[in-house]
């Protein structure tokens, strides 16, 4: 694992950063693809877990969620705009275009009762839930008030698609639900004034200037 901030791990990818999966003191943020389930497992072990929290259920995120809790016995936690699709009653993910359909069929895992559902304001790992839909429903971010560490999940991601290489960039139009609602997410999380951003795709964000650069030239409406 390489450590982040105070507290703050992301689990080992070869070649680098493209699926992210985090650990906040004893809580693993989300959970990959289904077929990451190999790289999750091995990077924890010896390693105690005591709660696993999605920022959201799309399927680079729910990929090991069950197996994980089941394996570990510890809870799943994740907003209640996406309860729905983690618990099978609803589609994983957003858009039916294509590529979208492939991700679900290749990377969706089993659905898995939620334990915990959360809400603006609740307490994960001493970070505060906020809700920042658009990309998906129960979008969150997960922000550290006492340093103001800020795990974004998909409202922004730090990697071309194309080249793999860190570029800022929004999600996806085809992979979101609502891009307008998610560039409001994007200001919302401007306004957290962050001193470090670790996103869903890509290394960590950390020169907020350009940060800031990036929001200012996105549109609200």
């Amino acid at each position: 694992m390489k450590r982040l901030a105070p507290g703050v791990w992301r689990l080992k990818e070869f070649p680098g950063p493209l699926i992210n999966v985090y650990l906040a003191e004893n809580v693993l943020i989300d959970a990959g693809r289904k077929w990451d389930r190999k790289r999750i497992f091995a990077e924890l072990e010896g390693v105690e877990i005591a709660e696993l929290a999605l920022t959201h259920v799309h399927p680079d995120h729910q990929g090991c969620a069950k197996w994980v809790c089941e394996t570990r016995e510890v809870p799943l936690a994740c907003h209640a705009g996406d309860v729905h699709a983690m618990e099978g009653r609803a589609p994983v993910g957003s858009g039916a275009a294509f590529v979208p359909r492939l991700y679900d069929r290749l990377w969706t895992g089993p659905p898995h009762k939620v334990d915990r559902v959360l809400a603006e304001g609740d307490e994960v790992a001493g970070f505060r839930v906020v809700h920042a839909p658009g990309h998906a429903h129960g979008e969150v971010i997960f922000f550290r008030d006492s340093d103001r560490v800020a795990i974004c999940g998909d409202v922004v991601r730090n990697l071309s698609y194309l080249t793999y290489m860190p570029k800022l960039l929004q999600p996806p139009d085809e992979m979101t639900y609502d891009p307008v609602e998610n560039r409001r997410s994007i200001h919302k999380l401007a306004a957290l004034e962050p001193s470090l951003i670790l996103p869903g795709h890509g290394p960590a964000i950390t020169d907020m200037d350009e940060f800031g650069r990036f929001v200012a030239a996105l549109p609200v409406d």
